[in-house]
């Protein structure tokens, strides 16, 4: 039997860590194309995840006339009201300063009790394309926000990160193979793919 050919695309993100997460779910089933240098970072702007990841989708749609895929993704606290949500990425008042984020994090948090410390990582794709048409997929992963920060490993809030699916290791003690069996950018990553071939 014929293998299908890969679904090309136009990646929208920049961030290598997420790139390098969804390639080794894609194996090859949709082929990410770098995003031309020559196309600036959208304001993200919307007030939900699915939203900001179409207005990034579109855009990289109208800059080169190609299918795109954006995704946007943050972690929401049950006890913060769903914060930081999708200002996850400036929580900590600067761009994408992760240590900023997880302190400001730890300080919000710093009275809660284990059983109250309950949250998600959840990652919104759109997959965009010049007919208008668009594919979305979501993906969560529940789990719980640590008292200290463990590990080195992955970026952003991992070493905060206790996912539920896994043995008590913040995400920032998982390897990226561990990491990409449970995460939910790689639930994203099966979901698109589904719909992809539904």
């Amino acid at each position: 039997m014929a293998e299908r050919s890969a679904t090309v695309v136009v990646a929208a993100t920049a961030n290598p860590h997420k790139l390098a997460e969804m390639n080794a779910v894609f194996h090859g089933a949709i082929e990410l194309l770098p995003r031309p240098a020559h196309v600036p970072e959208v304001v993200e702007d919307a007030d939900s995840f699915v939203g900001n990841a179409r207005l990034k989708a579109r855009s990289i749609v109208a800059a080169t006339g190609r299918a795109a895929l954006a995704d946007d993704s943050g972690l929401e606290v049950d006890v913060l009201d769903g914060a930081p949500g999708v200002e996850s990425a400036y929580y900590g008042g600067g761009d994408h300063d992760d240590a900023a984020n997880r302190a400001r994090l730890l300080e919000e948090l710093a009275a809660v009790a284990d059983e109250e410390r309950t949250a998600r990582f959840r990652t919104v794709f759109v997959l965009a394309r010049p007919d208008g048409s668009e594919v979305v997929a979501e993906g969560t992963c529940e789990g719980r926000i640590g008292h200290i920060e463990r590990g080195s490993e992955g970026f952003g809030y991992d070493p905060l990160f206790i996912p539920s699916d896994s043995d008590g290791r913040t995400f920032g003690e998982h390897t990226a193979a561990e990491k990409n069996a449970i995460s939910h950018r790689s639930r994203a990553c099966h979901a698109l793919l589904a719909a992809l071939r539904a």
